[in-house]
């Protein structure tokens, strides 16, 4: 599948989904490859501060709150996301869900020459955490637009893409994230001529045979083939982060037991014809193998839109406006916890105990209120901030929000 491993024990927290990076860069960069792992007990607290979003990070356990599963046969997915995944720093192979959860299923073999056409090894640089992440993608046109989970991109600063078949290496950039579906669109630069996947969006069948491939273990000469049986379909599944956090719902799966490794996010599902017929995204974490993936009828829905042009609350077009900041929430506004060196709120004045009162003339008087206000803007507007110092004195000040890391 594609996500990470059992946590490194001095492993430093990566940014989530829904927040913005922390303000101290760790020293170490450490590598974590992308795939989610299936749990089978309760879904953890679900955390604000677990991720890179806005241009904002909630921290402390203030705004927790449980969530377990919407029905008892559902399923509880750990995530440790893949490159800007959420969770925490992973050796590869060993968690559950990474090859390790039963016997049962084949064991992961090298993709064939054939297996490797149009998919891609995909690194990222996680600039805010110190970190550095990997996952898998899917190469839908010859000019270098890319399929892929967004898990794999979450936190990202840089991207750089691997053309697994040629080992031609590509920057890319973010065009648009749709982090309820868990799915990301890239565009490599300068790209011509690539081979694509071929997409089969007729949908699978309960027993037909698939297979998994991705970058499971980091080595892109040697890509993986997990082989199996679609063993459910329209499945749902509730993810967290390996430490519990950032809690997601997804739905409309296809359940398989291949057994998919951290990796394999966002790489393809094979059908006996190698058709793409879905995108790995989640395995279990022990008992028998349960991997799942989103169809690719599904996810090319979502491609359409990104096309053409869709900006809403589930279609995210470009990166988010970023102030650099992470918060709390305080008795009367936002809490500033940390501010990201030279970025837009510390060129401001803005400092560690200042807390926002309001933004663009709006009242802040919570962290959500403050990641709420942020998530209306887009990188390069201008916006009066006001904020309450640490002394008591109100101040105000215009910034420009830059572009922030993928959410």
């Amino acid at each position: 599948m594609n996500d990470e491993t059992t946590p490194l024990p001095d492993a430093p927290p990566a940014p989530t989904a829904t927040t913005a990076p922390t303000a101290t860069p760790e020293p170490t960069p450490r590598r974590r490859r992308g795939l989610r792992t299936l749990a089978t007990g309760a879904v953890g607290a679900l955390g604000i501060a677990a991720g890179v979003v806005i241009g904002v990070q909630t921290s402390g356990g203030a705004n927790a709150a449980t969530l377990t599963p919407s029905a008892a046969t559902e399923p509880a997915v750990t995530f440790g996301r893949g490159p800007g995944s959420y969770g925490t720093y992973g050796t590869y192979g060993t968690a559950p869900g990474y090859g390790s959860s039963s016997s049962t299923a084949l064991a992961a073999g090298t993709a064939t020459a054939d297996q490797v056409v149009g998919v891609v090894d995909i690194v990222t640089e996680l600039g805010y955490s110190g970190g550095e992440a990997a996952g898998t993608g899917m190469v839908l046109t010859s000019d270098g637009e890319v399929l892929t989970n967004n898990h794999v991109v979450d936190g990202a600063t840089s991207i750089t893409v691997t053309v697994l078949s040629t080992g031609e290496q590509y920057t890319a950039t973010v065009v648009a994230t749709v982090p309820s579906a868990d799915v990301a669109v890239l565009q490599l630069t300068d790209a011509a001529g690539l081979d694509t996947v071929q997409v089969d969006a007729d949908g699978v069948e309960v027993g037909e045979a698939v297979t998994a491939v991705g970058n499971a273990g980091g080595d892109p000469s040697s890509t993986s083939a997990a082989d199996g049986t679609v063993t459910a379909l329209d499945q749902s599944i509730t993810a967290t982060s390996e430490s519990g956090t950032d809690a997601e719902r997804l739905s409309g799966l296809i359940e398989t037991d291949a057994d998919v490794q951290a990796g394999d996010s966002g790489g393809p599902l094979f059908d006996a014809d190698g058709e793409v017929v879905g995108m790995d995204t989640a395995a279990s974490s022990g008992g028998a193998v349960q991997s799942y993936a989103i169809p690719i009828a599904t996810a090319m829905d979502l491609v359409e839109q990104v096309r053409d042009g869709v900006d809403d609350v589930t279609v995210h077009q470009g990166l988010p406006a970023f102030l650099g900041v992470s918060v709390a929430d305080g008795s009367s506004g936002a809490t500033i916890a940390g501010v990201v060196s030279d970025g837009p709120a510390d060129q401001a004045g803005i400092g560690a105990g200042d807390v926002v009162t309001a933004v663009g003339g709006t009242p802040v008087d919570s962290a959500t209120d403050l990641t709420t206000a942020l998530a209306a803007q887009d990188p390069g507007d201008e916006v009066e901030v006001t904020w309450t110092d640490t002394t008591g004195t109100s101040q105000s000040a215009t910034v420009t929000l830059v572009a922030g890391p993928a959410d």
